[in-house]
């Protein structure tokens, strides 16, 4: 299955998470301006997603409503979330793999009952989720790189590789000086869109993604 790239890093207690703003049906780009990343728990959290749309919302809405039952228990929200996707006979034929992030740590949550903290702070997903993340472990490794910049920069090479990432990424943060803030980076990829593309979408405004990893 085809799909994008999500991108999590931590660095001095903020986390930033980036998503490409490509929509794919088959061969055809559909879309250059689709937000897959969003915040949660009134920007304390976020939540990046690659898959079908309609398929990662409800999920996020899912885990969303654990993550207040359990006020704001990262873990313990993400472990509920997957159990209910893996047993549930209708939850458990979505298809998405989620990127869950504060400032201090980050998951990857998986239909298959996986809940994974990596052993760096940087995690990734999508057909280009493994470019993203090796670029952005060697900036984390290499640069005094703040971790929105890296998010930012390791997308972008991501899209230089994997021919289903591009568009006008957005780059969201929590911690720091500026807890919850948005960035969107116009330079991803030659003709993306406008800034006036990006910010909050509702699901039809996402597009449909043929979606996954």
């Amino acid at each position: 299955m085809h799909g994008t790239t999500i991108v999590a890093v931590n660095r001095d207690g903020v986390t930033a998470i980036a998503g490409d703003g490509q929509v794919t049906m088959g061969d055809t780009i559909v879309k250059r301006g689709a937000v897959k990343v969003r915040a949660l728990s009134d920007g304390a959290v976020l939540a990046g997603f690659a898959g079908t749309v309609s398929d990662a919302f409800t999920l996020i809405e899912k885990y969303e409503g654990y993550l207040e039952q359990y006020r704001g228990n990262l873990v313990r929200a993400a472990v509920e979330t997957v159990k209910e996707w893996r047993t549930d006979r209708a939850l458990r034929n979505l298809e998405a793999l989620l990127l869950i992030a504060d400032s201090d740590q980050i998951l990857t949550l998986s239909g298959m009952g996986d809940v994974i903290a990596p052993d760096d702070p940087v995690a990734a997903v999508g057909s280009g989720g493994a470019y993203a993340q090796a670029a952005a472990l060697a900036l984390l490794r290499h640069t005094d790189l703040s971790a929105e910049e890296i998010a930012r920069r390791s997308l972008l090479i991501a899209a230089e590789i994997d021919i289903y990432t591009s568009g006008n990424p957005t780059v969201l943060t929590v911690g720091g000086a500026d807890d919850g803030g948005v960035n969107d980076d116009q330079d991803a990829a030659a003709g993306g869109p406008s800034a006036a593309e990006s910010g909050d979408r509702s699901v039809n405004d996402a597009g449909t993604e043929e979606g996954g990893r």
